[in-house]
């Protein structure tokens, strides 16, 4: 059990919590499409947790896509003290982390390698 361990927990309950909320806390729109909250990651002094976040659904066109993006992580940021306060209250935790939200691009980067290698066959 390393130093991280604790992180780690934390970071784990925090996701499955701002999952939960996904389907039944949260009212704003642009956080009703499907989203996945893909990881959490929490400094070493649990004062601030990364939390990376992928639509699912999502336009085929780069511009859209962006848009798209760029809405839920504006809905993020809104309901940001609600999600925090929500965590507090979950958790019990007597600190808890700032968030920050920022989009996971592995799923993107993921089919781009699937691509390459299926037209090197």
């Amino acid at each position: 059990m390393g130093k991280g361990y604790r992180q780690g927990r934390i970071g784990e309950e925090i996701r499955k919590i701002i999952s939960d909320m996904l389907l039944h806390g949260l009212k704003d729109p642009r956080l009703n499409s499907m989203i996945s909250i893909t990881a959490v990651e929490v400094t070493s002094d649990n004062s601030y947790a990364t939390v990376y976040f992928s639509p699912l659904h999502m336009s085929n066109d780069p511009v859209e896509a962006a848009r798209q993006q760029e809405e839920v992580l504006e809905g993020f940021e809104k309901a940001k003290g609600f999600i925090r306060k929500e965590i507090g209250h979950e958790m019990k935790l007597r600190h808890v982390p700032e968030l920050i939200f920022k989009v996971d691009h592995s799923l993107e980067y993921g089919r781009h390698i699937e691509d390459i290698i299926s037209k090197l066959r």
